[in-house]
């Protein structure tokens, strides 16, 4: 589940907060990790994917560091790593992303700890996200805003066809909304809870 509406703690020695957790209502069987966007938190997520939750499912939904981005004329807000720009010939904050992906793999080395395994966890981000290392047989669903502003449809679909060639090309879904922006919507979220639900079945 990635896109636009789809890790760094990095530049900083400080420690990033402790995850917004929405607990399994019973026993904990499978995870979702869900990244916030640029200058958000994981709190507003939580929330969101408390509304959608499956009684087996743990859904983890951690802080970004504040750091100066320079997109932002180097104004300090929570983020994954640093953005130069949105163009697709922007340089990009490559030591950043990096960094933030090895979090989100400690992250997953945590919950495998907690007893999860690694092929019941799911990883999901909105807008800005350093999910990397993909395997050919995962699924993706990639949501995008017919009126996104900020992200155009157009990039979109350019990040669905490079997914193609990194992961079976079944297994890539790109799903539009009509009227959405840089944002979520109702419909979304119920396709990204049928995604997780078909995914991460119930095991007990």
């Amino acid at each position: 589940m990635c896109g636009q509406s789809s890790w760094c703690m990095c530049h900083n020695n400080m420690s990033a907060p402790l995850p917004a957790i929405v607990p399994a209502i019973r026993k904990a069987t499978a995870a979702v990790i869900f990244l916030h966007g640029l200058g958000d938190t994981g709190h507003g997520w939580a929330e969101d994917l408390a509304g959608i939750r499956s009684a087996h499912i743990k859904y983890i939904c951690p802080h970004a560091l504040v750091m100066p981005v320079t997109l932002n004329m180097d104004v300090a807000m929570p983020s994954w790593f640093d953005i130069i720009g949105l163009s697709p010939d922007s340089h990009e904050d490559e030591t950043g992303i990096k960094q933030a992906a090895e979090s989100v793999k400690a992250l997953i080395g945590q919950e495998v700890k907690n007893g999860i395994p690694s092929n019941r966890i799911i990883l999901g981000e909105f807008s800005q996200g350093p999910i990397s290392g993909v395997n050919r047989d995962i699924s993706i669903l990639q949501c995008h805003g017919v009126l996104d502003p900020l992200v155009p449809l157009m990039f979109g679909s350019l990040t669905a066809e490079r997914l193609k060639t990194l992961v079976n090309l079944a297994n890539v879904t790109l799903k539009t909304y009509g009227g959405m922006i840089h944002s979520s919507c109702q419909q979304e979220m119920m396709d990204i809870k049928q995604f997780i639900d078909e995914l991460l079945t119930p095991v007990d």
